[in-house]
């Protein structure tokens, strides 16, 4: 009778180990997961701030810098893109907030910039 009761005191550790597990790889997974979106959205943001840098630099631009930024992005992302002249280039900032994996966390922004020289007309 004794074993009996041995082995039914042990009844459902199994099922409560595997759920502490399953919880625990559950967050490890959605760590890594909002780490990946915050490089994601830094990468992003460098690429958006090169393109509108390159297009505010051209004097006979065809788009706005601020429309090229956002055109770099991808269209999920949420950006502030700004470009200004600063001395005989002109520089650019976006800023691009981080997606969050976890809903009503927010885990703030990002923000890149890029400068280029101005484009000057070659004279022959």
């Amino acid at each position: 009778m004794r074993k009996r009761a041995a082995i039914r005191d042990d009844r459902g550790q199994t099922v409560i180990e595997y759920g502490g597990w399953l919880f625990l790889l559950l967050f490890v997974m959605t760590i890594a997961v909002q780490v990946g979106l915050a490089v994601y959205a830094a990468q992003q943001a460098g690429t958006a701030a090169r393109a509108a840098a390159r297009v505010a630099s051209h004097d006979e631009a065809t788009t706005s810098p601020q429309a090229a930024g956002q055109q770099a992005l991808s269209s999920w992302l949420d950006a502030d893109v700004s470009a200004y002249p600063d001395g005989d280039a002109v520089t650019a900032d976006v800023t691009v907030v981080i997606p969050s994996v976890v809903p009503g966390i927010g885990f703030g922004s990002v923000t890149k910039s890029a400068t280029m020289p101005l484009d000057e007309e070659l004279t022959p």
